[in-house]
């Protein structure tokens, strides 16, 4: 999105101080700077203001800046506010006004899957449409804005994942984004103990559906009562996913092939399909389908979809299928884990037709009853015939390991072996899978 500095300190408040000069697009990151784009120094742990001189070494058209004493200094154009992270939002917020009216944007939450729902969405709607979306899981109250302003002025689907950590996040983060379609994948045992419960989830979750205006459409999953129960919070009308004889975009006969990839058929308002993924999981088949209803709400050719997701890829360490240096199959699924995508993930493995399956756990943060959670999963690998080793924990009743010892265990697997690594971010798991796939 292109810019000029003086129109963006007039509409945020802010005092242009330098040449006036044309910005396009923003960042957070000094070290991820691309030429005219804005720099805000975030302060946190560490004073982003600190990188302002690497940023205008890189290219940085212009920057936000809470301390106008160190402008002179620095040189560049400046913009001075009283908050860079507000500032960077009321920004965002500005900039989704020049947008064309006819652009749609996306909003995608979930306890699990919505990282996955977003790619696939992107996927599906390529064939037909200029589409952006997130990088990664630029989710939050910084990452939402900048990949807001990033979008070319020429986007016809903005695609924005929204995450929570607390009641009123995704309300704000609607604020800005202002979407037209909002898509819940599931509600899940995420955050649990900072909302209260899995209702307190449920709660926050649906800000997306109470932010849609009545011309949009809520995109909810049939298989999760939870989440079709949002139904009656929505003034938008409603199409739901699932595996649910209701379902509107129904999955039917779903089954996985040898490397745990989902094939299924899939019923929609348009016609009917069969959809084969290239991506481990029978869980993708549901985010698939969400995808598959938002591009029957805009009206893309069935068939189009169903070939784009047939090589569709997804965000790194999300079910990604590798191999070790040995030869065992490797689910790399080590970005983030709870109760849900926990279970979901190992009954991907169990289904596997490998001689010996094994699942690398680590620690699931910020969930309630995290005992309870570890025994369930525990059982559940059991039940499949799955061996665990838990790395940095003896919740799941297996004697805790280091990093390093599952490196040397894994890199003795073949062939015959096919392997699941999952945790949550703070267990570093994906230590592992680099140290045993090959670069």
């Amino acid at each position: 999105m292109k810019l000029r500095a003086s129109d963006l300190a007039n509409a945020i408040g802010g005092r242009l101080v330098g040449p006036d000069t044309e910005i396009d697009g923003a960042t957070f990151d000094s070290r991820q700077v691309l030429r005219h784009q804005l720099f805000v120094p975030i302060v946190a742990e560490r004073d982003g203001h600190d990188f302002i001189g690497d940023a205008l070494k890189a290219g940085a058209g212009a920057y936000l800046t809470s301390r106008p004493e160190i402008v002179e200094g620095l040189g560049g154009t400046a913009i001075v506010v009283d908050n860079t992270a507000k500032a960077l939002i009321d920004t965002a917020r500005w900039g989704r006004t020049q947008f064309p009216a006819s652009t749609v944007v996306i909003g995608v939450t979930g306890s699990v899957g919505k990282t996955s729902t977003k790619d696939l969405i992107v996927a599906a709607l390529s064939s037909a449409k200029r589409v952006v979306a997130n990088v990664r899981s630029f989710n939050n109250e910084q990452g939402l804005p900048v990949t807001i302003l990033n979008a070319p002025l020429t986007t016809e689907v903005l695609v924005l994942e929204m995450g929570m950590r607390g009641l009123g996040q995704i309300d704000d983060l609607c604020r800005i984004a202002r979407p037209h379609i909002g898509v819940i994948t599931r509600v899940g045992e995420a955050h649990t103990e900072l909302v209260g419960g899995i209702e307190g989830v449920a709660q926050a979750k649906g800000e997306l559906i109470e932010a849609l205006p009545p011309q949009g459409v809520a995109i909810l999953n049939a298989d999760d009562e939870r989440v079709i129960a949002m139904r009656s919070r929505s003034v938008a009308p409603v199409l739901s996913f699932g595996e649910s004889a209701n379902a509107d975009i129904r999955i039917t006969e779903l089954r996985l092939d040898a490397h745990g990839c989902a094939l299924f058929d899939i019923s929609t308002p348009s016609g009917s399909a069969t959809v084969n993924l290239s991506i481990p999981g029978r869980h993708m088949a549901l985010n698939a389908a969400a995808a598959i209803a938002v591009g029957e709400a805009l009206g893309v050719n069935l068939e189009l979809m169903v070939e784009s997701l047939r090589s569709a890829s997804i965000s790194d360490r999300r079910m990604q299928m590798k191999t070790t240096r040995n030869g065992a199959l490797l689910l790399d699924d080590c970005y983030n884990a709870n109760p849900t995508s926990m279970a979901a993930a190992i009954e991907t493995l169990a289904q596997i037709p490998a001689t010996h399956k094994v699942a690398v756990l680590g620690v699931m943060a910020e969930i309630e009853n995290p005992e309870s959670a570890y025994v369930k999963i525990a059982q559940l690998a059991h039940a499949g015939n799955i061996e665990i080793i838990a790395v940095g924990t003896d919740g799941y009743g297996s004697p805790a390991v280091s990093i390093d010892q599952a490196i040397e265990r894994i890199s003795q697997y073949d062939d015959s072996s096919a392997v699941l690594i999952k945790g949550s971010r703070v267990a570093g798991l994906e230590r592992i899978v680099d140290a045993v796939v090959p670069n």
